[in-house]
């Protein structure tokens, strides 16, 4: 794949910037109407491209219904690894900058394909997962304030106004039962069950999507653990 600076475009939110880029990378037109959709990229050879930063259950309808229509479609999900959090007053003066404590990693991803697993497989779908860091845009103001979605339980006196995208660091490309198997842990027993994995905060959400797109079977049960192994394939 070619690849393209994103200092271009870096200075708008992070759905535009890589709207943008992909649009460019993949010769596409952005924001087209077709097959009663508006896609966030469509290509020459009618691949269809689409972004979420978050939710991807909620694109279920829609992606399923274009891969019905013939279309190859490509997902791309940012995976945030670091956040660089950037504070200013009302008048855009800077006040703080900061790295979020938080980190993701790619076992994160499970979480958004819970709605998913039936397309995953699909051999015209292509999920793209784009570990990232990210910058985003606090406004501190005098007095505590409520979301524009009233989501807020308790008001802070800050508001997130953008994200933007500081730089892509890793891409993994999912459209096949191997690709999703790479993400096992090495020397796996050949029936394993959730302990094997040595990942106590990830292994339950893993193995039932895994489960669900039919990459791995449950086999058993021993001493109250289920136990899995690998689907062989054809």
């Amino acid at each position: 794949m070619e690849h393209y600076s994103i200092n271009t475009y870096n200075e708008s939110s992070l759905h535009n910037t890589l709207k943008a880029f992909y649009a460019r990378l993949y010769d596409g037109k952005t924001e087209v109407k077709a097959d009663r959709h508006i896609y966030d990229v469509l290509t020459k050879d009618g691949t269809v491209i689409e972004i979420q930063t978050k939710n991807l259950s909620k694109l279920y309808g829609k992606l399923s219904d274009t891969l019905s229509k013939g279309h190859r479609v490509k997902l791309i999900y940012p995976l945030i690894y670091r956040t660089r959090i950037i504070t200013t007053d009302e008048n855009g003066n800077k006040i703080s900058s900061r790295l979020s404590p938080k980190k993701g990693c790619i076992y994160d991803m499970f979480r958004e394909l819970t709605g998913l697993y039936s397309i995953l497989l699909n051999p015209d779908f292509t999920l793209e997962v784009i570990k990232i860091n990210m910058i985003e845009h606090r406004i501190k103001y005098k007095e505590p304030v409520q979301t524009a979605n009233k989501s807020r339980r308790f008001k802070r006196d800050w508001l997130k106004v953008n994200k933007r995208l500081e730089e892509i660091i890793e891409t993994y490309t999912f459209n096949s039962p191997e690709d999703y198997l790479k993400l096992l842990p090495e020397n796996l027993p050949e029936e394993f069950c959730a302990k094997d994995f040595n990942l106590p905060k990830y292994a339950h959400l893993i193995i039932w999507v895994l489960v669900r797109m039919e990459v791995i079977r449950q086999t058993g049960i021993k001493k109250r653990s289920r136990y899995y192994k690998i689907t062989e394939r054809q």
